[in-house]
């Protein structure tokens, strides 16, 4: 599991069991507030608390009733391969129910708590209990080239059919020499089938160089027939590894995403020390980079002290490898670095049944979560015990600038932006550092090669529509009328555009505590172009528990109104108000009544 898991406890008669539990799980005791004495953290709404966790991939151990725990992710149940472990402890600790995940640690897990507590593990899944193996999970080290073809194995294996065993032992399971399935154990290159699972354990690792823009293509045919050539199966291959400032190459990072292993990376110095044990140094290659060796140097890096060459480098017009293979299966931290990574994760307006379950995997993920304070409290329990920094307001440039030199160490974190990152907030300002280089302004060369993914939130117009029905049905645009960053006559000219081109309009920093014109000169211009009984809405503090809409005219919009916390919609000549017997709906018509008039003429 590669996220800690939480235990929760929504009583006091199972709070010294969920207590011990944490402690010997290292992990945050999580309580329903009123009802547990001393939670880390407190919650009020126990299903909505799991949901949230469980949505953002976090592991749950719950001293409650089961029927809690299912209630509270049945609808979130999708993929069994992807959903974090949930186990169900109850409140005396007699027994321990891995309820999901089991294959994913739950089991191990469940037995692990059970043995702490003196209680018995409720392991259900069928190969655990008839056999005391999951075949479809084989020890860490060890990947199974062929997953598809565990349930068969599975099936004859529980039917009494017996197994061949070759190789090295990972189950504790008997050799059948006429037994009809058969379990490999293998670093070479070799095809399973219902009847045949392969396992390879990963001793290997992949050094890569390459020259800067190298095809991936390119890398990846010299990979394949690297490994080819020394009789070792892409399964059996642990890492690749190269020198960091090949962190953003395209070739190297498609690489690893190909075979599925991690990438890791090495200074110049660290590299060299690897001097000694190169099979082709070369003075060319110290003088461009400062190491004797980038392939054979960064494999043997990663494989260990006690590892051989079992191919020397090799290479390509653009690219080489090495394959190290170390005594031991590689299942521990491996030496090196990975490539740092900034999320941008948009929240939505606040609340978390508007978060994408990317968006909260995203947070559960991060080393740290920076951005401005409030929307790192809006993200609740996924948030708790995590490293933070807090900028204010109008420190926008310094979060993204920190984001990035700590993802330049390796790091993993992540920038927390309402609504969405790339609407008004943090997306493009990370990308802009990036294209300054490193000169006034910039970041560093180690930050520029971080990883930079967005998650897609829901924005402040995306919320604000949907509450008001279907505002948004013919064409829009988005307007922020704050003039820190845009020249006012810039605003103004845009404003004057969309007027006349009668577009929905959706205003964004509508006013602020020094500026309260803009808003009102954006009114008289729009009356130029549109009736004055065309809809407006005010939308504030949408998705939060103050949450308030309400419609006005466009000839009757009071700047007074309106804050920071508003988002105002305002509708095109033809958008309409609807009373319903639910209140009042605004939309646009796209034309479709116009269509129907001229099929009937």
């Amino acid at each position: 599991m590669a996220v800690k898991p939480v235990v929760l406890c929504i009583n006091r008669s199972g709070e010294p069991v969920a207590r011990r539990v944490a402690d010997h799980l290292g992990a945050a005791l999580h309580g329903r507030e009123g009802r547990v004495d001393a939670p880390d953290v407190g919650f009020a709404d126990a299903l909505a608390h799991v949901r949230d966790l469980f949505a953002a991939g976090v592991p749950v151990v719950g001293v409650c009733a089961s029927g809690i725990l299912i209630r509270a992710v049945a609808p979130l149940l999708s993929d069994k391969r992807t959903e974090p472990p949930v186990v169900a402890v109850s409140d005396d600790g007699a027994v321990v129910v891995p309820l999901l995940g089991g294959h994913r640690g739950a089991n191990r897990l469940a037995r692990d708590i059970a043995a702490i507590l003196g209680g018995a593990a409720a392991v259900t899944t069928a190969g655990d209990v008839a056999l005391g193996v999951a075949l479809d999970t084989p020890p860490a080290g060890y990947r199974l080239a062929n997953p598809e073809d565990a349930k068969p194995v599975m099936a004859a294996l529980l039917s009494g059919k017996g197994a061949q065993m070759s190789g090295e032992s990972v189950f504790d399971l008997p050799h059948v020499p006429t037994g009809e399935v058969c379990i490999s154990v293998t670093e070479q290159p070799q095809s399973g089938s219902p009847a045949q699972l392969v396992y390879h354990p990963q001793r290997h690792v992949l050094g890569v160089g390459c020259a800067r823009g190298c095809d991936p293509a390119e890398l990846w045919e010299l990979a394949q027939a690297s490994l080819a050539q020394a009789g070792v199966a892409q399964g059996a291959v642990a890492a690749v590894a190269t020198l960091d400032l090949k962190a953003d190459e395209a070739a190297m990072n498609a690489l690893a995403a190909r075979l599925d292993v991690p990438l890791r990376l090495f200074t110049a110095a660290e590299l060299e020390a690897q001097a000694d044990r190169l099979a082709t140094p070369s003075d060319v290659v110290f003088a461009e980079v400062g190491c004797h060796g980038v392939s054979e140097g960064a494999a043997l890096a990663v494989a260990g002290p006690d590892a051989q060459l079992v191919l020397p480098k090799s290479k390509t017009a653009n690219a080489t490898c090495a394959i190290a293979r170390s005594p031991d299966v590689l299942s521990g931290p491996l030496a090196g670095r990975g490539r740092g990574r900034v999320s941008l994760v948009g929240i939505g307006p606040g609340d978390a049944v508007w978060r994408t379950p990317e968006a909260s995997r995203m947070v559960a993920q991060a080393d740290e979560l920076v951005g401005y304070g409030l929307y790192i409290d809006l993200l609740g329990p996924i948030a708790s015990g995590k490293p933070r920094a807090d900028f204010p307001l109008g420190g926008e440039e310094d979060r993204c600038r920190y984001a990035l030199e700590e993802a330049g160490k390796g790091r993993n974190v992540a920038i927390i932006c309402s609504g969405d990152a790339g609407i008004y907030a943090m997306g493009s300002l990370v990308f802009e550092l990036l294209s300054r280089g490193d000169g006034a302004g910039g970041v560093t060369d180690a930050a520029r090669r971080v990883q930079v993914l967005s998650a897609p939130g829901v924005s402040a117009l995306q919320g604000a529509a949907a509450r008001a029905g279907a505002p948004l049905g013919h064409d829009f645009c988005a307007i922020s009328l704050s003039d820190l960053l845009t020249p006012r006559d810039d605003i103004l000219k845009r404003l004057k555009a969309a007027a006349e081109g009668d577009f929905v309009i959706a205003f964004y920093n509508p006013v602020s505590k020094r500026r309260r014109t803009l808003l009102a000169e954006a009114r008289d211009i729009l009356l130029r172009h549109r009736p004055v009984d065309t809809p407006v809405l005010l939308a504030s503090s949408l998705g939060r528990p103050e949450e308030h809409l309400r419609y006005r005219r466009l000839d009757q919009l009071d700047v007074d109104e309106v804050d920071m916390l508003t988002v105002v919609l305002v509708g095109s000549s033809q958008s309409k108000l609807l009373e319903t017997g639910d209140g009042t709906r605004l939309f646009t018509p796209r034309g479709y009544a116009k269509k129907l008039v001229e099929l009937s003429a």
